[in-house]
């Protein structure tokens, strides 16, 4: 596929392992992109469905399709964005989409601030949550709690010096793991203050059936993983810095979690995990949604 646009190439990867249902409107999405100069890389991670297969026989010309046996999503992104000719990569998972000017919105976002090294938009929850989550950039809270989105514009550049996702991670906050590294690079982020990023929740996904199960297991791994970022010395002095920005919660609480998280059992651990989720960001934007469309108007 040539490029006849003077404007920077956006490689979108979608990694694809048995998940045809909603991958029509994912592409459709990208499709409807304002912005023209963008390659569309599908990653068949080892379908073996035969209905996804057939979806994937059936992808037009405009989509490059990339087959390996299964290695789980890192493996996936990472060949898709390897495989990539463009500048900017932006991940994307075969069940969410885009809003027609997110592309757009977001290298315009990033070529605004030189200084940053990914750009993000807020999100409009879908399938068993609806809401929009207002996204803040807190390196001290993503420390502790993944509040950056995946599908987020970096250049490819950035993604060759962390060195792409951790494919050893395939139970699950991959993107977390890589979020840490990404914001550890300093550069900050661009952040489109609009829902332009569809995220579908269903429970039968890997965050929710699988990940946040054994969240403290994974974030341990996490923290031995990038022990320097995790000593007190470090997080006493980002909590300084970043103490004043905006954050989902107030940052103190996050040092009463790490205390918990060396004082406590596992098993005790996911329970009160479980029972904090029914609090949880996503689960008071939905609330709030639920209770506008339930307001009668006058």
């Amino acid at each position: 596929m040539t490029y006849s646009s003077t404007s920077p190439i956006v490689s979108v990867v979608i990694p694809c392992y048995n998940s045809h249902k909603f991958l029509g409107e994912t592409l459709k999405s990208v499709n409807d992109q304002s912005y023209t100069a963008i390659e569309v890389l599908v990653v068949d991670d080892g379908s073996t469905d035969p209905d996804t297969l057939y979806c994937l026989e059936r992808l037009g010309s405009e989509v490059r399709l990339i087959r390996q046996t299964n290695k789980g999503l890192s493996a996936a992104r990472n060949a898709g964005i390897r495989e990539g000719i463009g500048e900017f990569i932006l991940p994307l998972d075969s069940d969410d989409w885009l809003e027609p000017t997110f592309v757009q919105r977001l290298v315009d976002a990033l070529a605004r601030n030189e200084q940053a090294d990914f750009a993000f938009s807020y999100i409009q929850l879908e399938g068993e949550a609806s809401g929009v989550l207002v996204k803040h950039f807190n390196f001290f809270e993503q420390l502790f709690l993944n509040q950056l989105p995946y599908c987020l514009l970096y250049r490819k550049s950035v993604f060759a010096r962390l060195g792409g996702y951790d494919e050893t991670m395939r139970r699950g906050f991959e993107d977390w793991d890589f979020n840490i590294r990404l914001s550890a690079l300093g550069g900050g982020a661009a952040v489109v203050q609009e829902p332009l990023f569809h995220y579908r929740v269903s429970t039968g996904g890997m965050l929710q059936s699988i990940s946040n199960k054994i969240r403290s297991e994974l974030w341990a791994g996490i923290r031995n993983k990038h022990s320097d970022l995790y000593s007190l010395k470090r997080l006493f002095k980002s909590w300084r810095l970043w103490r004043q920005r905006p954050s989902t919660y107030p940052l103190w609480i996050y040092f009463f979690w790490l205390l918990a998280e060396k004082l406590l059992p596992r098993a005790l651990l996911a329970s009160i995990f479980r029972l904090l989720g029914r609090f949880s960001h996503r689960r008071r934007a939905s609330s709030s949604a639920a209770k506008i469309r339930n307001v009668t108007p006058v």
